[in-house]
């Protein structure tokens, strides 16, 4: 894609907004949470800016390095941080990292386009760290800058040495005072890096974990088209990636996309390397370009008869993997909400429409024999969603209850009360447990589905195998919603659905096969968070006149150094071992209860997860098991 290189990037290109206050009290208002994702959220920061410059195409090259002592280094072979002084009296470098606010992003010219958080980040990664190392590289230089408890300047900048090249080295150490933990996770910021490098063709990112020797080298030439082939990959492809991109309005896009034999859908969406996980205008405008293209050459080439109805985008998405990535100016950038995740931009909807609907009719007139492939795979679905829409109808008349009764007849427990909004769906291992959740539940919201032993792999099994699959049937029947490109949240019968099994080896692998189903065939039920898993206690402590629970073995040892007199521990080794009134007060009052909402953060590595450990091939499921579970009885933070 086209680079267009800036005004002068030196001392006057940074403004000051505002001090920086407050950021080591309330930690959460900058990075969102002190765990291990507000953690990483620090690398992010350093290493967004190190992209900035890459995106405006000053550098080819950006290193983190996982230290042994804790701390993480993030290089780049940018322009470097200017280093004369700044207007306030300051050294620049001592302005950007120790003043919220202050950054080359707010200075018009000195960056084209820009994904990071516009100067705020280095400030507070510095602010929540014990230390902090800045070293410059640049106008033939080294400049050292050291900061200490929480951005207080320990060194003042100095020049240490003399170059030949040209970027920055920022290395700091988190905070313990403030983080839950301070091990990185290699895994983690191996996942996202690749992302970056899909995104930025032709750029290299190396990430090395001293401690454990660990080195990833992470380089795509063919940039998004490698992207949609790793996501792709182990499915049955129809045709080869196909990639376009244009410049409309100032606004970039690049645009890659395949289809396969499935029927999900899958396209992830970017805007100056922020990942839109909520879409926004791009998306919808890509949508729209897309299935004008697939009309107009269907009912151009008699695909579709006069008298046929058009295609709607959900025939036309099945089975599609696709990646957008947008660059958009400065002036015209507009995000939704303070997390970036939506794109607003209008512009966007226009230009993205306009460049997708021009390329893919001109694809589908030169490659005729994959356009009918494609199209023929349309159709399938649009009589596929015309057929479940009758039978939806034929359901709401009356019709087809008799089956639905028959299948949900002896297994559903139903709420009494008609508001599905606060109803709730427990999905029960075994009849036991089903049996004291009935008993012990609020009988006006919450609904209770045994499941009779493990569902099937929806990964592995067949579509006719699936339809035909009893358990999975009266599963879909009581969620009353439809399944796949049919199924619609918002008639749902319950405003959650709660997986609750055991909290053993058995009851996790039930959860798994769950997950698998819902996300292949009710994945809008999670992406609108109505998916939730309960937390059952493991123990319960009885002492004196008390009974308390918790949920792990830690809790259980730091729970017993609090009580001063004798106790008795048990240990339940399932749901069954619960009476009534215990499992309503520990896994379903929402009182007292503890749920986890399932979410997807990361569609392509989500996709990438269930196809590797619920597939059919051993190789790739045996090779991440190997290089992501240690089998001790400790956890190993750092993977």
């Amino acid at each position: 894609m086209t680079t267009v290189k800036n005004k002068e990037y030196d001392a006057t290109s940074i403004k000051i907004l505002e001090g920086l206050d407050a950021v080591r009290k309330r930690p959460g208002m900058y990075i969102g949470s002190t765990d291990k994702r507000g953690l990483h959220h620090l690398v992010w920061e350093i290493v967004d800016n190190a992209i900035d410059e890459s995106i405006n195409g000053y550098g080819d090259y950006i290193k983190i390095t996982l230290n042994k002592d804790g701390s993480i280094t993030v290089e780049d072979h940018g322009r470097g941080v200017p280093t004369g002084m700044h207007e306030s009296g300051h050294t620049t470098p001592e302005v950007i990292y120790t003043i919220l606010h202050a950054g080359g992003k707010f200075e018009e010219g000195s960056y084209k386009v820009s994904g990071g958080l516009h100067g705020v980040g280095a400030s507070v990664v510095n602010a929540l760290s014990k230390w902090m190392n800045v070293v410059i590289y640049r106008d033939g230089a080294v400049h050292s800058i050291t900061f200490e408890n929480g951005g207080h300047v320990k060194e003042p900048l100095k020049k240490i040495g003399t170059t030949n090249r040209t970027g920055t080295t920022v290395t700091f150490l988190p905070d313990p005072e403030i983080f839950k933990s301070t091990n990185f996770s290699f895994t983690t910021i191996t996942e996202r890096m690749q992302e970056s490098a899909f995104l930025l063709s032709g750029i290299t990112i190396e990430v090395e974990d001293e401690e454990d020797n660990r080195n990833v080298k992470y380089h795509y030439e063919a940039g998004l088209i490698n992207f949609v082939e790793y996501i792709n990959e182990g499915k049955t492809t129809l045709h080869k990636v196909i990639n376009f991109n244009g410049i409309k309005q100032g606004i970039e896009v690049d645009i890659a996309l395949q289809y396969q034999e499935g029927y999900n859908e899958n396209i992830l969406s970017f805007v100056n390397n922020v990942k839109t996980s909520d879409g926004g205008s791009h998306e919808t405008g890509f949508k729209s370009g897309i299935t004008k293209a697939f009309n107009e050459y269907a009912k151009e080439n008699n695909i579709l008869k006069s008298k046929d109805a058009s295609f709607e985008g959900s025939d036309v998405r099945e089975g599609l993997s696709a990646v957008i990535n947008l660059k958009v100016p400065e002036n015209l950038l507009q995000f939704e909400g303070q997390t970036k995740g939506k794109l607003g931009t209008p512009e966007a909807r226009t230009v993205t429409e306009q460049i997708t609907y021009e390329n893919m009719k001109f694809f589908l007139e030169e490659n005729r024999e994959i356009a009918v492939t494609i199209v023929e795979k349309a159709s399938r679905s649009k009589v596929a969603r015309e057929a479940a829409r009758k039978a939806r109808e034929a359901a709401r008349q009356g019709k087809g209850k008799e089956k639905k009764d028959k299948i949900l007849s002896g297994k559903l427990a139903k709420a009494t009360g008609k508001n599905t909004a606060i109803s709730e769906l427990f999905l029960v291992e075994g009849d036991s447990a089903g049996g004291s959740a009935k008993t012990g539940r609020n009988r006006e919201t919450q609904a209770i589905l045994p499941l009779r032993g493990k569902v099937l792999n929806c990964e592995k099994a067949s579509s006719n195998d699936i339809h035909s699959n009893e358990e999975l049937n009266t599963l879909t029947y009581a969620i009353g919603a439809g399944i796949g490109n049919d199924f619609d949240p918002s008639e749902s019968n319950y405003g959650k659905v709660i997986i609750m099994t055991d909290a053993d080896d058995d009851g996790a692998h039930i959860q798994i096969l769950l997950l698998t189903f819902f996300y292949r065939f009710m994945r809008p039920l999670i992406e609108a968070g109505m998916l939730y898993i309960a937390n059952p206690p493991l123990y319960a402590i009885d002492y004196g006149k008390y009974k308390e629970y918790v949920a792990t073995d830690e809790e259980l040892e730091e729970k017993k150094k609090t009580i001063k007199q004798s106790y008795k521990v048990q240990r339940f080794k399932g749901l069954g071992e619960m009476d009534a009134d215990e499992l309503y007060e520990t896994t379903m009052n929402p009182a007292t209860r503890s749920l986890i909402k399932v979410s997807i953060t990361d569609a392509a590595l989500a996709e990438k997860r269930v196809s590797v450990l619920m597939g059919d091939k051993v190789e790739p499921r045996k090779e991440w098991i190997n290089e992501n579970v240690d089998f001790t009885l400790e956890d190993d933070f750092r993977r």
